[in-house]
């Protein structure tokens, strides 16, 4: 196992060039898995983000001047590039993040699907015109880029969310810092080795600044920062939204989730409960898609039925290192997040909830690891069934019926998704119309949409209006201009 003085400390990507962070201060970058040192991660601070703030500026007019078609053959050399390293890359998010080969490799696929969206930029840019508006007096409407983008991304998709934001925005004639997320950095960072190997984009079109707080911070306040996407907890996203209002910054900011499958009567639940162990227990529930709280719709019998087959179900999920292909469930990030799921299983029993099945295994190899567990809550506001854990733990709440189902998953906080199991077209419709989250699934455990579509969460899942992929996303970075002409 390497010693903090053996492990390598990862570089900032500035201007074309990797180069030393300004400060020796460090986290360390361990396998969840093995608990093994991997790198350290620099703590940049202002003079960094500066630096990187100062050659994205200093390259954006240049890269804005080169005519779409070209940006897009550009963002399908990055797409060609990881094609060709999608197994390397893969498994890179195994060991920083510690979710398994399959779920990694989907990953790594949802982010490819971002960047052959954002390929179709020269259809998406085109404005809109309209003549005769009076006499002589025609209107039109041109995109233009934002100027210089910043993305701060979190550590449960440390490749797809990077994806999200990157092609979009330099496709649009933008340039682009990244901020990864310094629990697991390293699959960022080797998408912008690739781009530098390969000179895709010209140098300081594409920038990455490693570090906590005091980077964030430091993007927060630079003028120099026109617009700034994000994805992490609701509190963070809160706090992001109005630090860039605060200084005039365009803002998107993914929040957290709390999202609800409803098990209806007439679900069939050979299809249903592999669903709902993927949605709940894939990447140790630390997806902000992963279904957590599982409502059993019906009388006490179905309740019983429904609560018996997902233990069932749980009881054969084999826990174990992302890397093995006999995992279902992968460790927890780090131990400190096992630890906070563990105390709030601890919190709800002692609150009167019942733990059908508990998955404390004493943390592992590395203290990260927490197997499957299910939670039949006492008190449906409690916080096991209103508030993000983040981990592997699945919370069952008892309704009489569909309407009561749905009347406890819109009477969350928020509103990023949802699913519902039935073989009822009625049913379907009636969730489909009335439940108050952007992403849906009928008889699906993960609602993921693909990336033509917006991630389009609702309430307290984003602050600001423009969500990411889709054509949200070329809203987000370019600036509308309408001009009005008479000749």
């Amino acid at each position: 196992m390497a010693t903090a003085a053996e492990a390598r400390t990862l570089l900032n990507f500035i201007a074309g060039q990797w180069r030393d962070a300004g400060t020796s201060e460090a986290l360390e970058d361990r396998d969840p898995a093995t608990g093994e040192l991997a790198a350290r991660v620099p703590l940049s601070g202002a003079a960094d983000v500066d630096a990187a703030v100062g050659a994205a500026r200093a390259a954006q007019p240049a890269w804005r001047e080169v005519p779409p078609q070209e940006r897009a053959r550009a963002v399908l050399a990055l797409r060609d590039a990881l094609v060709r390293h999608r197994q390397e890359l893969t498994a890179l998010v195994t060991a920083d993040m510690g979710k398994t080969l399959a779920d990694a490799d989907g990953e790594v696929g949802r982010g490819i699907e971002s960047v052959e969206s954002a390929a179709a930029i020269p259809h998406l840019l085109k404005g809109e015109t309209l003549e005769g508006v009076a006499a002589g007096l025609d209107v039109e409407m041109v995109r233009q880029p934002v100027g210089v983008v910043a993305a701060i991304t979190p550590f449960n998709f440390p490749a797809m969310i990077p994806l999200w934001f990157l092609p979009y925005a330099v496709a649009c004639g933008n340039a682009f810092i990244l901020k990864p997320s310094e629990r697991d950095p390293r699959p960022a960072e080797r998408i912008c080795e690739l781009i530098g190997e390969e000179e895709i984009f010209p140098p300081g079109v594409v920038n990455l600044i490693h570090g906590g707080r005091e980077a964030v911070e430091a993007i927060l306040d630079h003028k120099g920062v026109d617009a700034v996407s994000f994805v992490g907890q609701a509190s963070t996203a809160r706090l992001i939204a109005i630090r860039s209002a605060q200084t005039g910054k365009r803002v998107q900011a993914l929040g957290g989730a709390k999202n609800s499958m409803i098990v209806a009567d007439d679900a069939d639940l050979e299809s249903a409960v592999p669903a709902i162990m993927g949605s709940a227990f894939g990447a140790a529930g630390q997806r902000c898609l992963a279904g957590s709280v599982c409502v059993i719709a019906g009388d006490e019998a179905r309740q019983a039925e429904v609560r018996d087959a997902l233990r069932a179900a749980a009881e054969k999920l084999t826990i174990g290192p992302g890397a093995d292909p006999g995992t279902d469930v992968c460790p927890m990030v780090a131990p400190e997040a096992r630890q906070r799921a563990e105390a709030a299983v601890a919190t709800a029993e002692s609150e009167g909830a019942k733990v059908l099945l508990d998955g404390s295994v004493g943390g592992g190899e590395a203290g990260a690891m927490l197997g499957p567990t299910l939670v039949d809550v006492s008190d449906p506001e409690s916080e096991l069934a209103r508030e993000e854990i983040f981990g592997p733990i699945l919370a069952l709440v008892s309704a009489p019926d569909l309407d009561a189902a749905i009347g406890f998953a819109n009477g969350s906080r928020y509103g990023n998704a949802g699913s519902i199991f039935t073989t009822s077209g009625a049913a379907a419709r009636a969730y489909r119309w009335g439940v108050e989250a952007g992403m849906l699934g009928v008889n699906i455990g993960v609602p993921a949409p693909v990336a033509w579509f917006p991630f389009s969460g609702w309430k307290d899942s984003i602050d600001g209006d423009l969500h990411a992929n889709g054509k949200d996303a070329v809203d987000f970075y370019t600036r509308k201009k309408v001009v009005t002409s008479r000749w």
